[in-house]
């Protein structure tokens, strides 16, 4: 068997083959009719009976409707109970898992220079880091919510759509299926004929020898740890990690995910010790990759640069490097060329707040044990970069009217943390400026 980097994902890329064709150049007109037709799948509901519009041609609503046929059904080892258990837990965590989003995942993302150089292809988004934020939480909002999977929500309609981008990438960069690529191709870089991502991604050029397949198995493995295995090790690292049996419900709610967008079984581990043995693994392999010029510190330093524009405090400004750095450790810093130094007076505090966090932490919950400074701490920083960035009026997520209204009133029911006492509440409320929680809240009107 070939390994993972030139193992891609036959359903979603046969898919496109017949729909692009094995031309060098996909019609951008084509592209467009795709798109409206994934406009389409808005819950998960309304994909059962899912058919093509009138207007489209035959091959390419045949092709979509055998693809949403296959790709929609979840697996038979799925676990009912397992993947409830994951919504509330994901609900209880609320703002702390915008902080996790934001100062573990995202970062560790770009660790992969292969993963971090598809990124960088696919839109220049160091130019462009709010899109990816906000492209992210438009995924994992709508997965992570109650029903997102199981109900009537609209995770498995996100995760198929994902899994068909996926596909049209690996086709525009490599020209043609993925399937076709020998495992030496080199595809020569070449002038962009107009403007737009389609052209950015024909134009960008691969070579398959040195970096696999883009999007190929390796690095979808790894980027679904680093929304499972990652969070779930930022929670252990805040000191607030979870009993062994949710983090294990967790993992198997993500590995569902997996499926959905077309990872292999064998690449989706089950336990946290699995998961750390793969991540290791994976990033192992990174380190003795080459992508040049490298992309990982300057998309490292717009997501810093996101986060430090929402901090108004200039003595605190360097604090989402250091919350990165203390979350995704010395490897992922220097990877992504986080190790500047910082002003002894923002470490220093930086330092003497965490140190107390956990000192208090440690002695309150002898006598408390839902008690959590370290919530607190972060939940107050994912309001702030949830308010600013996710949920900006002027740039609402690219969802649905009906699940964007969802998400909009899920962050409205974290505004208070349930496990908390009153008085902390109120203090986050003081420290971030909010109002006391209407306790019906409407959703948020985009």
């Amino acid at each position: 068997m070939k390994p993972a980097s030139l193992r891609a994902d036959p359903l979603a890329d046969d898919t496109i083959a017949r729909i692009l064709g094995p031309a060098t150049e996909a019609p951008i007109d084509i592209l467009a009719i795709v798109n409206r037709q994934l406009a389409q799948w808005q819950s998960n509901g309304a994909l059962a009976d899912w058919k093509a519009g009138p207007d489209v041609a035959a091959p390419i609503a045949a092709a979509l409707e055998d693809y949403v046929s296959a790709a929609l059904k979840l697996p038979g080892w799925a676990d009912d109970a397992k993947i409830a258990r994951a919504e509330t837990l994901f609900m209880d965590m609320s703002m702390t898992s915008c902080t996790l989003l934001f100062c573990a995942s995202l970062p560790e993302c770009y660790v992969v220079p292969e993963l971090a150089g598809v990124l960088h292809a696919a839109g220049q988004l160091e130019q462009h880091t709010d899109y990816r934020i906000r492209s992210t939480a438009a995924m994992v909002f709508p997965v992570m919510m109650h029903g997102g999977l199981l109900g009537a929500g609209g995770g498995v309609a996100q995760a198929i759509k994902v899994r068909l981008i996926h596909a049209t990438i690996r086709h525009l960069m490599l020209r043609g299926d993925p399937a076709a690529a020998r495992d030496y191709a080199v595809v020569t870089p070449q002038p962009p004929q107009g403007e737009g991502l389609h052209h950015t991604l024909l134009a960008n050029g691969w070579d398959v020898g040195r970096n696999g397949l883009p999007c190929n198995q390796d690095e979808l493995a790894y980027t679904l740890l680093t929304f499972g295995y990652v969070f779930l090790r930022g929670l252990r690292r805040l000191g607030i990690g979870l009993p062994e049996a949710d983090e294990e419900a967790y993992l198997h709610t993500w590995n569902v995910l997996g499926h959905l967008i077309g990872i292999e079984r064998a690449l989706m581990p089950e336990t946290m010790a699995e998961a750390e043995a793969m991540f290791g693994a994976i990033q192992a392999r990174a380190r003795g990759a080459s992508f040049l010029p490298d992309p990982r510190p300057a998309l490292g330093a717009a997501l810093m640069q996101t986060m430090e524009n929402e901090i108004p405090l200039a003595l605190c400004k360097p604090f989402p490097v250091l919350m990165t750095r203390f979350l995704c450790g010395p490897d992922a810093a220097q990877a992504l060329a986080l190790t500047a130094r910082v002003s002894w007076p923002s470490s220093a505090l930086f330092a003497v707040t965490m140190g107390a966090v956990r000192v208090i932490d440690s002695v309150v919950r002898l006598a408390l044990p839902q008690f959590s400074i370290a919530r607190l701490v972060t939940r107050i920083a994912g309001h702030r970069f949830a308010a600013k960035v996710l949920m900006d009026q002027t740039r609402p997520l690219k969802l649905p009217a009906a699940l964007l209204n969802q998400v909009g009133s899920v962050l409205e029911t974290w505004q208070a943390d349930p496990s908390a006492p009153g008085w902390m509440n109120a203090l986050e409320r003081r420290l971030t400026g909010r109002r006391k929680q209407n306790p019906s809240p409407g959703p948020i009107k985009c």
